[in-house]
């Protein structure tokens, strides 16, 4: 699993304070822990920045690159934002964090991640926001995206697709569709895009102490329909267990066995059956209620684990 570290974001406290002081010694220490942990691309979401892009994009840039040889991410809605940070890296091949189908983006992002050898991450969506069915997602990709990168000769290779993951908690009804819309591109196109989510979107407003527990058994169903890249976090060292269980087959714990089932019910198309978990365990039986919220099953209540 190739993870891009996603903790350098904006709506942390902590990352908000180091900006405003200009704290490079904050960035440096989270860029080279999330790289100890196993990311191999750092995200930098420092959003807009509309006033002072031109000079708060190439200090991170600079600052995070000093201490690490991995990817940059940058993760912006600012077009002129990207350029400025992608004017000061010398180190690995970046990544734009994002275009989309939206006419403006479209026309200017790759030919931007184009000019400076960056790859880009190019989310399913449009003018008319997010579809809920996987089709009209893959349909994004291979109808419009794909195309109009071969139009500008932007290789291929350097295309990643994001069919982005919303929350249970709000859109419940999109989870199960983005588990089809991740097996559906992996055949969509010859050769297949690269695909990547951001995983811990799918419990967004969802109370801290069940938002894990989701995350790791979305990523499950995830890594079953072949996901092999993901914004995440890097620390989360139950999540990097569970990749770590299925990507081996190991099926040597209880919790190792109930995982990897997961990964191959939903990769054979199937659903996780109650007959795959050991109800009288509370870890397990609280992994089979995730199983019903996220495949639009059960209604997601932030309570359901009680339920």
């Amino acid at each position: 699993m190739y993870i891009i570290g996603e903790n350098i974001h904006i709506i942390s406290e902590k990352v908000k304070e180091a900006l405003a002081n200009r704290d490079a010694e904050f960035f440096m220490d989270l860029a080279v822990r999330q790289v100890e942990a196993g990311a191999r691309a750092v995200d930098i979401n420092l959003g807009p920045r509309k006033k002072d892009y031109a000079e708060v994009f190439p200090w991170i840039v600079q600052a995070i690159e000093s201490v690490v040889d991995v990817p940059l991410c940058i993760d912006t809605t600012n077009v002129d934002g990207m350029e400025a940070a992608l004017q000061k890296i010398t180190k690995a091949q970046p990544i734009l964090n994002s275009t989309s189908a939206e006419p403006e983006r479209l026309e200017k992002i790759p030919l931007l991640a184009k000019k400076y050898n960056a790859k880009v991450i190019a989310l399913t969506m449009g003018t008319s926001g997010i579809p809920v069915e996987a089709d009209a997602r893959v349909e994004i990709a291979v109808g419009t995206i794909i195309p109009h990168l071969m139009e500008i000769d932007f290789p291929m290779e350097n295309l990643i697709i994001d069919p982005l993951v919303l929350t249970t908690s709000g859109c419940q009804q999109y989870c199960p569709q983005l588990i089809e819309a991740v097996r559906m591109l992996k055949y969509a196109w010859d050769p297949a895009p690269m695909v990547s989510v951001g995983l811990s979107n799918v419990s967004n407003a969802v109370p801290n102490e069940n938002r894990p527990l989701i995350n790791r058994v979305y990523l499950a169903m995830l890594m079953g329909v072949g996901l092999e890249m993901m914004i995440a976090n890097p620390f989360d060292e139950k999540q990097n267990n569970v990749i770590k269980w299925i990507e081996t087959k190991d099926i040597s714990t209880p919790l190792a066995r109930v995982y990897n089932k997961i990964a191959e019910r939903t990769g054979a198309g199937d659903e996780p059956q109650p007959e795959d978990f050991d109800m009288s365990d509370p870890e397990q039986l609280a992994i089979w209620k995730t199983t019903q919220i996220l495949l639009n099953k059960v209604i997601y209540a932030d309570a359901y684990l009680a339920n």
